[in-house]
């Protein structure tokens, strides 16, 4: 029996193992490095060892001495790092010590996604051509350049122009190498629109393999997934699509003797034709909807095969649909920027479980890595949380989790969350019309706009001026209990200005009548009570709660119909915080890799300038006009603050 495991990963996935070993009566060990010192999965875990280096989670060497020492008995990878690493594998084992994973043999015959397919291809899985990037033709593009030792969207670009493909291929050897330190990539004939439908299968060292069910996850950005579902709406339309699938899955499965947990991972048409992309050799990010569906435990199965445990000859049926959404630190208006910073509170009010099964009734799980008083690194990827629906029919499934979402507090950081609500609630997703275009077709501005509408902001900037107001007076012996501003006669505006999350400037301007709020523009709104962090306005009869909390110049106001951020304006802005015309200022934390030009250098609008690394993707920043580059206050290797200010052009 496996008695104490050490999982080698981090965040969501690391407190997911955690609970089902608590479940179990397993022991737990954590590791962590000096960034993630104060993450929930440290604290969580019944011992835990830190890493030396910020890298230490790909420290196969370290991750096993930690093991040791803790006197773990197994080791669970996780996703992403050392996950799908045959030496790693292979060394947990010579250590003495249960792999919670496939066969070695397995891992390496997955682990290049070049030699995968010809595996495949051999067993007679339907695959797509692979293309030498020194050998593609201009018949040939699109093309797709991807990562051969890993997956999640990095190492991964589209070329269009041959002129491109150069360096497009040594931009994805650098992202490759950073992710999962091998520079190997490929390139494959880019299917522009399509259906990214995947099966997990578990299998035992027994024999038996199963088909457990399929997902489809084709929106996504960046070639990541955002939002994913079982069943397929896909395969649910297209008839005996799913016993081709999972005849494939299972052949795939058979040829490399897998046991344990996997995911094999399709590209789809409209017709329910599919080809092989990869097998994920280990549990995926999207693994909940597949339990919920099913009300199977995957992470236990995991343990109860490596422990040498048989399933039953067939897998439960699946039931109902589940849809997962993944929130990440990133701004979607802003060509996905990530973001880091501190989670001040974080709460799903529509939550029923967390880590553990919604089925058979309908509701809300949450997978988070993040509680309130984390912070985001710029170290590791941005997602924070997995909120995972489930419910009898899909339409139900993603009316809950929109729902949920836009009730969800969320302070601090910037997210996607806007963005996976307009997805959700939009007529194609409804449709089941969820193909890898989504964004290309129905607009990325449209889609990442507020879910509060301008009406809803204003009133929500409203609420926060009067909560404000409220706390300025709750001490004050006259007038307690009324807020500022008020008077028995009419009187002067009292004004308190913002600035959304968008950048926009919203001046609030309201004096008080005869029990009511009079806004400069006329329009009258009923104060039925305001306290410090709690607002309720009337408009036309109809009441609103807000609830409004504050950290420093950051406002954050809640309310059923959705959220808004805002800043406070300082009334006496101080001129030397002025950002000089022409500069370009770091969108987010990171590191400085690559310098394209040099003070004094004439540059052409568009022109690539400064490379960034964070949270393990390259972001290029571009000159926005032609000019001259006046200032160069950068250099590669350095690490830099949103906001810091990396060079100056002199536009001409």
């Amino acid at each position: 029996m496996i008695t104490k495991v050490l999982v080698a990963n981090r965040g969501e996935i690391a407190r997911r193992v955690f609970s089902t070993c608590r479940r179990l009566g397993i022991g737990t060990v954590a590791v962590y490095t000096d960034p993630d010192a104060a993450s929930p999965h440290v604290a969580e875990a019944d011992v835990r060892v830190r890493l030396e280096g910020r890298n230490g989670y790909l420290d196969s060497a370290q991750v096993i001495a930690a093991a040791r020492a803790a006197g773990a008995d197994a080791i669970h990878p996780g996703y992403g790092f050392l996950s799908e690493n045959a030496d790693f594998a292979a060394a947990v084992q010579d250590a003495g010590l249960t792999w919670i994973g496939p066969p070695v043999a397995a891992v390496q015959a997955m682990g290049s996604k070049i030699e995968a397919k010809k595996m495949m291809s051999a067993a007679g899985v339907p695959v797509l051509e692979e293309l030498d990037p020194d050998a593609v033709t201009e018949a040939q593009l699109p093309v797709l350049i991807k990562a051969s030792a890993g997956g999640g969207g990095r190492g991964m670009r589209i070329v269009r122009d041959l002129g491109e493909l150069p360096k497009q291929v040594e931009a994805a050897q650098r992202e490759a190498q950073s992710a999962f330190g091998d520079p190997t990539v490929f390139c494959e004939r880019y299917l522009a629109s399509g259906h990214h439908v995947e099966v997990q299968v578990m299998a035992d060292s027994h024999g038996t393999v199963w088909a457990v069910g399929e997902r489809e996850c084709s929106i996504q950005r960046r070639h990541q997934k955002i939002i994913e579902e079982a069943p397929s709406p896909l395969v649910e339309r297209v008839d005996g699509m799913r016993d081709k699938l999972f005849r494939a899955a299972r052949l795939a499965a058979q040829a490399i003797d897998y046991t344990g947990a996997g995911t094999v991972e399709f590209m789809a048409d409209e017709n329910g034709d599919f080809y092989f992309l990869e097998m994920n050799t280990r549990l995926q990010v999207e693994h909940p909807v597949t339990e919920e569906t099913t009300g199977l435990d995957l992470v236990a199965l995991q343990l109860d095969v490596a422990a040498g445990g048989a399933l039953s000859p067939e897998p439960p049926a699946a039931h109902g649909h589940s849809i997962e959404v993944r929130l990440y630190a990133e701004d979607p208006a802003k060509n996905w920027q990530p973001q880091a910073g501190p989670v001040h509170h974080v709460e799903v009010p529509g939550a029923r479980t967390e880590f553990d099964l919604l089925t058979p009734r309908t509701g809300i799980r949450l997978d988070s890595g993040v509680v309130d008083g984390s912070e985001v690194s710029i170290f590791y990827d941005p997602m924070l949380a997995k909120v995972i629906s489930y419910a009898p029919t899909r339409q139900r499934a993603a009316a809950v989790l929109a729902d949920a979402l836009t009730r969800t507090r969320l302070h601090g950081i910037t997210t996607n969350r806007d963005l996976l609500v307009n997805v959700l609630r939009h007529p194609a997703f409804l449709a089941g019309a969820t193909d890898t275009a989504f964004f290309d077709t129905h607009g990325l501005a449209e889609l990442a706009a507020p879910v509060t509408d301008p009406s809803a902001t204003r009133l929500a900037a409203l609420a926060a001026a009067l909560a404000d107001a409220s706390r300025n007076t709750a001490d004050a012996r006259a007038f307690r209990g009324q807020p500022s501003g008020w008077r028995n006669v009419p009187s002067g505006y009292q004004v308190k200005s913002y600035v959304d999350a968008a950048g926009a400037e919203l001046e609030v301007a309201y004096r008080f009548t005869r029990g009511r709020l009079e806004l400069r523009d006329g329009e009258t709104v009923g104060l039925v009570s305001a306290t410090p962090d709690r607002v309720v306005l009337s408009v036309a009869g109809v009441e609103s709660g807000f609830d409004v909390a504050r950290y420093g110049d950051q406002v954050f106001v809640d309310a059923p119909h959705g959220a808004v951020r805002l800043t406070v304006m300082p009334r006496y802005p101080d001129p030397a915080s002025a950002v000089a015309r022409g500069s370009l200022l770091a969108p987010m934390p990171g590191s400085v890799i690559r310098v394209g030009a040099a003070a004094g250098d004439a540059v052409t609008a568009g022109q690539p300038l400064i490379w960034l690394e964070a949270m393990k993707m390259e972001h290029t920043i571009t000159a926005p006009a032609a000019g001259v580059l006046a200032e160069l206050n950068t250099h590669a290797g350095q690490q830099v603050d949103v906001g810091t200010v990396l060079a100056r052009i002199e536009s001409t």
